[in-house]
């Protein structure tokens, strides 16, 4: 057994330490909000948080996240309330088929806490998840709605 630290919650895992945590997360554990995309680490989709940073959750193994702190999209909101990301997303009307935003949502959220307000220059540079659907113009609106808020 695995012992991973998820969302504020001591988890055991049957898994191999090998198993990408993508895996462990919607497979073992049953968090299906993280997605998988590539498989390569390219699109995001599969984006959590590892100790804080924004982390490709398909290029990281089980046995590199031991010991670290896990939040997935299942663990943003606190207290019932909604991470001030997920309310610009739903104020925004982000989404279209909503496949890559709780990875996108995850990054976002990981740059407001580095850079409070940034610009769009810094949004396109640490903003790198893939969006099929195109919504980028809404996604940049909700990032800068959710920097004021």
């Amino acid at each position: 057994m695995t012992v991973l630290f998820v969302n504020g919650k001591t988890i055991e895992a049957d898994v191999e330490p090998d198993t990408p945590l993508l895996w462990a997360l919607r497979e073992n554990l049953g968090l299906t909000g993280t997605k998988y995309g590539c498989g390569v680490g390219q699109c995001g989709a599969c984006t959590v948080h590892i100790d804080g940073q924004p982390t490709r959750s398909c290029s990281v193994t089980v046995a590199d996240a031991v010991g670290k702190k896990i939040r997935t999209i299942e663990g943003l909101a606190e207290n019932g309330v909604l991470h001030r990301v997920q309310q610009a997303w739903i104020d925004f009307d982000v989404p279209q088929c909503g496949y890559c935003q709780s990875g996108m949502i995850m990054a976002v959220a990981a740059l407001l806490k580095e850079t409070p307000q940034p610009t769009d220059k810094e949004i396109d540079a640490a903003i790198t998840n893939i969006c099929r659907c195109g919504t980028f113009q809404q996604v940049r609106e909700a990032i800068h709605a959710a920097s004021k808020a």
